[in-house]
């Protein structure tokens, strides 16, 4: 296996390519897939790679290759395009015209002409059994796939770059979404702020995964906020963490906030004298209003992902 092709999502496939087809890196190819003939660009693959790749026992099952690209079907490619397009467009009038609750995302049609695929995302099922009938009278002689994909599943498939400025993870390495709550980013010292957590699909950022394990791992022998804590400088009570660092803001009898090493600070069983109500800024994110905004929206729900591209 010396070549893979890009297909959905960003996931690379083997090309079960013929030993006496010369193909080099980055030409179109005509391969064959569970949806039909598509176009795809075809890549060849590092040997260190490729060993690992052997090894594996989860990669994709090799990709049927059927020929490469010649001038005429980089032009029928091109056509195709615009007819996605124009078909994206009728279906949308269809929808509105069944007043139907969804959000048609993308249309795809095989290269072979044979089957067309239209993405939507609904808050809830559709009936959309009329818009089926429409559509087999507007688009003949082809199979028609209505495919409903979670808000997760749409970024991914539109591609984009995100607040990082790195292309979204969802459509470049990310292969299946982790389970995301408000607990991760609250446990991270994070800005409970829509803005801030949220990606383009409007639920938490995946990355917020990324790095949990370590800050779960960091909070081992952090006392926790609200308690009482004897320092090199007295009595106090914890008022906020700071995780990476090791270092425990303690607000002492004084009103004044310090910090503090968690090896130089002790739990005690006493009543100190402190309120804690007004707990320092540690971000520098600046300001966002929220108040409006329930964050609970953001976490992963029935329509989240599917897994259906």
């Amino acid at each position: 296996m010396k070549f893979a092709v890009r297909y959905l999502k960003n996931t690379f496939y083997p090309l079960d390519l013929p030993e006496n087809i010369h193909l080099e890196d980055g030409q179109m190819v005509i391969a064959r897939t569970e949806k039909g003939e598509e176009a795809l660009k075809a890549f060849l693959v590092n040997s260190e790679i490729e060993k690992r790749w052997e090894k594996s026992k989860n990669k994709p099952d090799p990709l049927p290759f059927i020929r490469i690209m010649t001038q005429r079907d980089l032009q029928t490619l091109e056509d195709i395009k615009k007819e996605e397009v124009e078909a994206f467009f009728k279906c949308q009038a269809l929808v509105k015209q069944h007043n139907l609750v969804m959000n048609l995302v993308q249309c795809r049609i095989t290269f072979d002409r044979r089957k067309i695929t239209f993405y939507y995302t609904a808050p809830e099922r559709v009936d959309f059994r009329a818009l089926l009938k429409d559509l087999t009278q507007t688009f003949t002689r082809v199979r028609i796939d209505l495919r409903h994909i979670g808000v997760r599943d749409e970024t991914s498939i539109l591609e984009g770059v995100g607040i990082c400025g790195q292309p979204f993870c969802c459509s470049s390495f990310l292969r299946k979404f982790a389970t995301i709550n408000v607990k991760l980013a609250k446990d991270q010292g994070m800005p409970i702020a829509p803005g801030k957590i949220s990606g383009t699909c409007g639920r938490l950022l995946c990355c917020l995964t990324y790095e949990y394990s370590n800050y779960i791992e960091a909070a081992k022998g952090m006392p926790p906020i609200g308690s009482s804590v004897m320092t090199t400088e007295g009595l106090g009570k914890v008022c906020y963490l700071q995780f990476l660092s090791g270092k425990v803001a303690v607000k002492m009898e004084d009103g004044k906030t310090k910090e503090f090493d968690k090896n130089d600070i002790e739990m005690v069983d006493a009543d100190v004298n402190v309120e804690i109500d007004d707990i320092p800024t540690i971000n520098t994110y600046g300001e966002e209003e929220s108040s409006n905004i329930d964050i609970k929206q953001l976490e992963d729900d029935k329509n989240s992902s599917t897994g259906n591209i």
